[in-house]
């Protein structure tokens, strides 16, 4: 057994059965994802259009890709065809963009909002007061080719754990929030998307339904 396929197993040992594993196959090439895919592995993340879609058209058809990366509006018409799932919805400017090209493929798209709970400049995120305004937004202009289905976020990169658990539970409280105001009757919102290589354990004990893991999966990456 490679060792990729040999780490997979070992998360999925870890994994509740309501948590679900993305492998972030970005930076990494299409055989490492083959051999994650041949152990049974579905579930990818990449970050870059112009790396997904050429994975998403040599890779077999049943891989659920997910965008987990920093998205650019003017990168949304190439990846609404190949995505389940968009994790890193961060703005009112970006939803009306994949709004506009998912009806255009006659797509509904899922995504998630993410919220900005690190410490750090770097990190990409809304609020939690902009997160509702925008989803109220969306509700009064009735976007019908987007569904949140959750939230996302990123914790500090800091070995204090105390303050990472602290912000994935924030991220747990904003999803209840937002989840209470408006979406009481939507089975479909029932996402939180944090927990990476170094940080899962935490995540899932705070109620993280999909992490992300890339480095403890095929190694670290080379750029």
């Amino acid at each position: 057994m490679s060792t990729i396929a040999q780490n997979i197993e070992f998360l999925r040992k870890q994994l509740p059965n309501h948590v679900r594993l993305v492998a972030v196959s970005k930076f990494n090439p299409a055989e490492s994802v083959m051999e994650a895919y041949r152990v049974g592995q579905r579930v990818f993340g990449e970050s870059q259009a112009q790396e997904l879609v050429p994975k998403a058209q040599l890779l077999p058809k049943d891989i659920e890709w997910h965008f987990i990366g920093h998205l650019q509006t003017n990168k949304v018409k190439y990846i609404i065809p190949y995505v389940s799932l968009i994790h890193a919805v961060d703005s009112l400017k970006l939803v009306q963009e994949i709004n506009k090209q998912a009806l255009q493929q006659h797509r509904i798209m899922d995504c998630l909002v993410q919220i900005r709970i690190a410490q750090e400049e770097t990190k990409y995120g809304m609020t939690l007061e902009e997160s509702a305004s925008m989803l109220h937004y969306i509700s009064v202009n009735n976007f019908t080719a987007i569904r949140i289905c959750g939230v996302m976020g990123l914790a500090t990169d800091t070995e204090d754990q105390n303050q990472v658990t602290k912000e994935f539970q924030y991220l747990t409280y904003c999803f209840h929030t937002l989840k209470n105001t408006f979406f009481q009757t939507s089975l479909y919102f029932s996402e939180i998307s944090m927990g990476m290589t170094h940080d899962y354990p935490l995540a899932i004990e705070q109620g993280s339904t999909l992490i992300r893991v890339g480095s403890g999966i095929f190694g670290e990456r080379v750029y």
